[in-house]
Order: C-alpha cells, then sequence, then structure tokens
C-alpha cells in the first residue's frame, strides 16, 4: 500500500513500531523492519556505545529501512544525531520537538525527520522548521501523553499542516489503519501492539499483565513523574497515588539511586534531567527524582519482570489485545484487514448527486 509516508522513508506498510524504552531493541526493530514496517529503535535507555551497537545489530538482521528515537532535550542528543548521520540511519524520530538547527542539520545529511506531537500547534511548529513528517498521538496513547483523542486530534493536525501525518494512539489492527487513511493520515504507529508480539523481549510473565487487562486497567496518572503517564494498573502505581510527599520522596529516592548507579549519572545530572522533564510543571522534588529514573521503573518490568517494582507503560489499546503474534503476522494481518474494508468501502456507491470529495492520499489503492 503505498502513501505518501511509505514514499517518503521507502517502507512497504504505512505501518510504524514506535520507539519505546527497553522495549524497541535490535529484535523488535528487525522483525518490523523484515515484515515491511518501520520500526524505530529506542536510544534514551542506552549509552552511545550500546545505541551504536544496536544500530550495527539491526543492519546485520535487516536491509529494510529503520530509524532511531532519541530525546531531543538530552544534553547528547547532538552526538546523538551525528551517530545515527554517520551510520546511515533512514529515520530519526523524536518524542519532544526538536530544534530547527538539529532538523536542518538531519535533513542536509538525507536522514528523514519525524517528530511526534500531541497538538496541533506543535505540528505547525515542526513543520515550519523543516520536518519531514509527523507522528500525532491522542491520549489513547501509552507513557506520556495528552487529553485529547485520536479521533479530534488527528484531523485538526491533517489539516494544518502539508507533510505526511502518521495516527498514534488506539491503533491495533487493519479497520484502525482504514479509519486513519479515512481521515487523512498517511500511515499509523503502534507502540503496546508492537510490545505484544513473539519478537519483543519484555518478560512473558508481563506480556501476561498486558494480555490480561481490561480497557478499565489502563490508567493516566501524574503520580510517577507528574507528568500524564498512561500505564497499567498496579500495587506499585496505587501506592504512589496514595503517598504523602514525605513518603513519596523517600520511595524516589530509593528508585533513584538504582537508577544512578545503572546510569552513571551524578545526582546533579539526574535533577537536570528531571527539571528538563518538567515542561513547565509544579512538580514536587519526589516527582523531578522520579521524572530522572522514571527509566528505571520501566526497565524493572520491561527487563527483568518486576511488574511489582517497575511501571508498565500502555496504551488503552491494550485492553482489546488477545494474542501474541510475530512482527510478520502482525503486519500481513493489519494490511489484510485495512484492504478488505477499504475494498468494501469501495463497493459503497454515494447517490449521483453526492459525489465522493477528493481523497486526500489520492486514489486509494487497490485490495490485495
Amino acid at each position: 500500500m503505498e502513501t505518501a509516508f511509505t514514499k517518503l522513508v521507502g517502507v512497504e506498510h504505512p505501518i510504524v513500531q514506535t520507539g519505546m524504552g527497553w522495549v524497541a531493541g535490535p529484535r523488535l526493530v528487525s522483525g518490523a523492519a523484515n515484515a515491511g514496517a518501520l520500526g524505530i529503535l529506542a536510544s534514551a535507555t542506552m549509552t552511545m556505545e550500546q545505541l551504536r551497537a544496536a544500530v550495527h545489530e539491526v543492519k546485520s538482521r535487516t536491509d529494510a529501512p529503520f530509524g532511531v528515537n532519541l530525546r531531543a532535550d538530552a544534553g547528547d542528543a547532538a552526538e546523538r544525531a551525528q551517530l545515527i548521520i554517520d551510520e546511515g540511519v533512514r529515520v530519526a524520530s523524536f518524542a519532544l520537538a526538536p530544534s530547527r538547527e538539529l532538523i536542518a542539520r538531519l535533513k542536509d545529511a538525507g536522514v528523514v525527520v519525524i517528530p511526534s506531537i500531541g497538538a496541533r500547534r506543535h505540528a505547525e511548529k515542526v513543520a515550519a522548521w523543516g520536518a519531514d513528517a509527523v507522528i500525532v498521538q491522542g491520549g489513547e496513547g501509552g507513557g506520556h501523553t495528552g487529553d485529547v483523542a485520536t479521533t479530534v486530534l488527528l484531523p485538526q493536525v491533517v489539516d494544518a499542516v502539508d507533510i505526511p501525518v502518521i495516527a498514534a494512539g488506539g491503533f491495533s489492527d487493519g479497520r484502525g489503519l482504514a479509519a486513519a487513511l479515512a481521515y487523512g493520515a498517511a500511515g499509523i504507529a503502534m507502540g503496546t501492539r508492537f510490545l505484544l508480539t513473539s519478537d519483543s523481549t519484555v518478560p512473558d510473565a508481563v506480556k501476561a499483565e498486558y494480555l490480561k487487562a481490561s480497557v478499565k486497567d489502563v490508567t493516566l496518572t501524574t503520580a510517577v513523574d507528574g507528568l500524564p503517564h498512561r500505564m497499567l494498573r498496579s500495587e506499585l502505581v496505587a501506592s504512589l497515588e496514595r503517598a504523602g510527599r514525605t513518603k513519596a520522596l523517600a520511595k524516589a529516592v530509593r528508585h533513584a539511586a538504582g537508577f544512578k548507579k545503572l546510569s552513571g549519572l551524578t545526582w546533579a545530572e539526574m535533577v537536570r534531567d528531571g527539571l528538563a522533564m518538567k515542561h513547565g510543571k509544579d512538580l514536587s522534588w519526589s516527582q523531578v527524582l522520579l521524572a530522572a529514573n522514571t527509566p528505571m521503573l520501566l526497565k524493572a518490568s520491561m527487563v527483568e519482570g518486576r511488574t511489582d517494582l517497575g511501571v508498565m507503560a500502555s496504551g488503552q489499546v491494550a485492553g482489546v489485545i488477545e494474542d501474541l503474534p510475530s512482527c510478520a503476522e502482525l503486519v500481513t494481518r493489519v494490511m489484510a484487514e485495512a484492504h478488505a474494508v477499504l475494498e468494501r468501502l469501495h463497493g459503497l456507491t454515494p447517490p449521483q448527486h453526492l459525489p465522493l470529495p477528493p481523497h486526500p492520499l489520492g486514489t486509494l489503492p487497490p485490495p490485495g
């Protein structure tokens, strides 16, 4: 299925596997890429040496295009961007808007720049700065997210910019892809759905927690790091929500000490990173520390399988996912469903006095 997005990055299908920390490693990324989607490697939880090794491993597993997700506010963002350039990575994605200068530097080197945004004004800003496409995530999405539903946010962004828009937040199947195309998007991005595949390295016990969750078991909380964060309900989340500031600070210091040892950061550097994530919010000191060591809380679950000690970022769509296909099986299924939906819609002939308006993507591809 050819769209403006597939032509831009050179993939077969208009599907993106998002860059999830501790989840989107070489195995998942190469699995998505070999299935014809755009796999995105999560770099925020890697050192520079680990990132270079991960890029090399993905290259050893696939010849297909893939991307690397960067933190635009990281102190070494420029060095990581240079690594992407040096290694010939096709796409740089960002969870926060990169600067105009960083966008220009990457584009000049032939890298496709795709920031993720959660508001129309942010899409307009990065488009004006030269971004090649945007991923727009509605409030249904996992991790840090906004409060506007995809079905409301997506058409606003599509109408506001003239670059390809990839829809995220609430997608898991071909019906969702067809719906996103109808809104004018050029593809969909999925995180939780790719987390719940056999190619994902997330421990089986953690995947089981996701699979048994209902839609109501996915909550939006500010208790972890002071920012709206969508995740599975757990005892840790409940305890943070119940804790007073003194108790929460004690918990945060214990978690921060663990992350300090893992990351090699100093206390000053951790506080700096935590403050950088405030985004104008009024955070307590416990939330500042938690913001700095949120990766440690994710690692406890996503790597170590400790659902009692970690957080499990999740989109609401976890409540409707019931199986663990391979990336290849998932992408094949999504595309077959999407083509079936589009074929059915092609059979709906409007009255002669109500002609169909032009589709934003041009003529829809034939099924098959």
